[in-house]
């Protein structure tokens, strides 16, 4: 992972209930822009950080194209003001084991008032082996197929009320 000065980072949480972590690069100590990292989080403390594997979800300058130079950038002026939006949305999963069938629902929330929930199924074979774990993956799977399917009608539905126009979104 590189980094330059002036860089937006957003950390992924640790734990469930915890935020993910905002914030800008101040310095790099690392020999060709790799960590350790001084970052400001949005909270406006201060820290030195080596992010580990999986931990960062962004890592860049808002506009940067993904096959820009890797060449060091100029550090960003202090008083710009950053273009990103930071927003979570939470996804539940419960599942629901009966004999040989298992449901799951998830539900998004994207704030208190914006959910989507969907549910998927499976179903177990009487000559299939047992496993908990295939059950789920399949019912899981199949919920969040549907879920993803409501995202994108609403999208479609969101770009048509604003432009007026019959919108397509491609899935791929």
């Amino acid at each position: 992972m590189r980094a330059h000065v002036g860089d937006r980072i957003v950390l992924a949480a640790e734990h469930v209930d915890e935020p993910t972590r905002d914030g800008e690069v101040l310095e790099v100590h690392g020999a060709d822009g790799g960590p350790p990292f001084v970052v400001r989080w949005a909270d406006g403390h201060t820290g030195l950080i080596y992010p580990g594997p999986g931990s960062v979800l962004h890592l860049g300058v808002p506009g940067d194209d993904k096959a820009a130079s890797a060449a060091p950038r100029p550090a960003r002026p202090a008083d710009r003001a950053p273009t990103q939006h930071l927003r979570e949305w939470q996804v539940r999963v419960s599942l629901l084991e009966s004999g040989d069938d298992t449901r799951a629902t998830v539900v998004l929330v994207a704030d208190p008032t914006d959910r989507l929930s969907a549910q998927g199924s499976s179903h177990r074979a009487s000559d299939d082996p047992a496993s908990r774990r295939i059950g789920d993956d399949v019912a899981v799977a199949r919920a969040l197929r549907h879920l993803a399917d409501q995202l994108i009608v609403a999208a479609e539905r969101d770009i048509e009320q604003r432009t007026g126009e019959e919108a397509h979104v491609r899935t791929t």
